[in-house]
């Protein structure tokens, strides 16, 4: 859940016209003089699952915190659908990170904070919370702390959060990697019956197979670049560059 603060004026987000798709042109972003994202052209397709893909320091992350809002580009444009001013864009978003922030409370608090912050109030606020505890599993543990939980139980109380407000899209920083099999089982059965209900994942893993399982198309990273942008099985079956081909196949490259 991102820090951003939505106005109690701001419209509802259940009013506001969609967001995506999303286009991203010449897209820059540099660290002191350095240039981490080096002209980024894509289209983000408005339904399923773009997963973000590329060995360490692609820009994978960097990228994904841009399109967020949560860095500013140095230059190009991000042209989100529907004419929406930044602070509605953010509203109909959420952020799922490897390791997640969670609050000093109850699972069930965890999940109600978040709502309040969107502006959820009474009826609507409690359906959304049990709708999300069911959706992730957590009934059960929803008075637990949250911070004692398992690692896996603490990112689907993350990912219960992000979902509960309703958002359009979800952003997913490597969410299983620091997991055992059986937590990624679970998380990607959730993000799977998400993203088959019509909520937006894109999702930065390192994962070929997670990949494989989730996505709808890939875009493939290299030292700051866009190199493909394919749908998944014409990716995995046939990557048109040798540093995608190498990561494919498991190997390094340089």
């Amino acid at each position: 859940m991102d820090a951003k603060t939505i106005t109690k004026s701001a419209t509802p987000a259940s009013r506001l016209p969609k967001t995506l798709p999303l286009k991203v042109r010449e897209l820059v972003y540099e660290i002191n003089g350095v240039r981490v994202l080096d002209g980024i052209n894509l289209d983000i397709p408005a339904a399923g699952c773009t997963a973000i893909l590329g060995y360490n320091g692609a820009g994978k992350s960097v990228l994904m915190r841009l399109l967020h809002g949560l860095l500013t580009p140095t230059s190009g444009t991000m042209q989100w659908s529907g004419n929406l001013e930044a602070e509605q864009i953010a509203q109909r978003q959420s952020m799922v990170f490897q390791s997640p922030v969670l609050l000093r409370r109850s699972v069930e608090a965890n999940i109600r904070y978040a709502l309040t912050k969107r502006g959820f109030k009474g009826e609507e606020r409690t359906n959304q919370l049990d709708q999300a505890l069911q959706q992730t599993n957590l009934f059960d543990l929803r008075h637990r702390h949250a911070r004692v939980l398992s690692g896996g139980e603490r990112q689907r109380v993350a990912i219960a959060r992000a979902l509960a407000v309703k958002p359009e899209v979800v952003f997913l920083d490597e969410p299983t990697a620091s997991l055992d099999p059986a937590a990624t089982i679970v998380i990607e059965s959730i993000l799977h019956r998400a993203s088959s209900g019509g909520c937006k994942l894109i999702a930065v893993t390192q994962s070929v197979g997670q990949a494989l399982r989730l996505a709808n198309d890939v875009v493939f990273m290299h030292r700051g670049k866009v190199v493909e942008h394919t749908p998944r099985d014409e990716f995995i079956k046939a990557p048109r560059s040798d540093v995608a081909r190498a990561f494919v196949d498991g190997k390094l490259y340089e």
